[in-house]
């Protein structure tokens, strides 16, 4: 037989009103008395049933998370956090594979899944402000990433503009005057490649360096093949760079799959850099110079935000950017 809540009350010699006060957080305990029960619920070794818990609130006590892509290793490592996040919160995270989808975001944001989960965090790529905005669904919902703005949902991003200002800017003070972007499909101006574009021109600006064009290699993806078939483009030019920016670091290390294989020193001859920090560019030939946003940051302010508006609490929505730090590594000169 599992501990119950009267096991609790009778060794701690409290009321079971006041246990249940205790275990659900429904109203303030005194400190002395909540401590008691506490030590009662550790000698029992009593564990709540969290599923009861929901149900008795209306609720099932899942939430979901919908990404673009499952396979890319900073969505893999950004879900890993908010999975821990969410069970420390008492739910349980459920994972959505959007693929870059359209119908697939509108399928989720339209709350097709409202029956199962209590709230949804997105990360939207093929639907814009309209799509959000108009929404028919009353399902709590956070976004994360940068394929929507301007809209009345808690929405967490770094600054991406900011970011590859911040990286190119690292690649102009090595000394380098043709500094290349290697991820640039077309579309919507605001999505993540479009403002750190953005970010990489007005770093060149910045130095008085000039734009070029030709410097800028189009993508149809964001994976390693599409970064080293780019380097490849690059290196063909008359006047090839002497550093690269990636859009993210999938692209930088295909980018320099490109460059070992055409046996081009980096990071003598060419800099490298990426955005996302993933584990793998710690241990690419050479190790990977990045942009690390703070994941665990975005993680958690996406989990407890969701909470919080699934529970009442949150308060007016909210547009949060979490921090980001730049991390020398080798592709841009010595480790450190």
């Amino acid at each position: 037989m599992g501990v119950s809540l009267k096991d609790i009350a009778k060794q701690a010699g409290v009321s079971l009103a006041t246990v249940s006060n205790v275990v659900n957080g429904y109203r303030p305990v005194g400190e002395s008395t909540r401590q008691r029960v506490q030590r009662a619920i550790d000698e029992l070794g009593y564990s709540p049933n969290l599923s009861a818990r929901h149900l008795r609130r209306g609720r099932t006590g899942l939430i979901a998370l919908a990404i673009p892509e499952l396979t890319n290793p900073y969505f893999a490592e950004l879900a890993d956090v908010a999975m821990r996040e969410a069970a420390d919160l008492g739910y349980t995270l459920l994972m959505e594979n959007t693929a870059g989808d359209r119908a697939e975001e509108l399928t989720l944001l339209d709350g097709a899944q409202r029956h199962i989960i209590d709230g949804l965090i997105l990360s939207p790529v093929a639907i814009g402000r309209e799509e959000v905005v108009g929404r028919r669904a009353q399902l709590p919902l956070v976004l994360i990433g940068e394929g929507v703005y301007d809209v009345p949902y808690d929405h967490i991003a770094i600054d991406n503009v900011a970011a590859s200002r911040t990286a190119t800017a690292h690649l102009v003070g090595l000394g380098r005057r043709r500094i290349a972007f290697v991820g640039a499909p077309p579309g919507d101006d605001r999505q993540s490649a479009h403002l750190r574009i953005r970010g990489y021109r007005e770093a060149l600006a910045a130095a008085g360096l000039p734009f070029d064009q030709r410097l800028v290699a189009p993508t149809e993806q964001f994976g390693r093949a599409d970064g080293e078939r780019a380097m490849r483009h690059l290196l063909s030019l008359d006047d090839p760079p002497d550093a690269v920016l990636g859009y993210n670091d999938l692209t930088a290390i295909g980018a320099l799959r490109a460059l070992t294989r055409a046996r081009v020193n980096v990071p003598a001859d060419v800099v490298v850099a990426g955005i996302d920090d993933i584990e793998e560019g710690r241990f690419s030939n050479p190790t990977l110079t990045t942009i690390a946003p703070d994941k665990r940051e975005i993680g958690r302010l996406a989990v407890r935000r969701l909470v919080a508006r699934i529970e009442g609490e949150a308060g007016p929505p909210t547009h949060m950017q979490p921090a980001f730090h730049l991390v020398e590594r080798e592709s841009t000169g010595p480790a450190r």
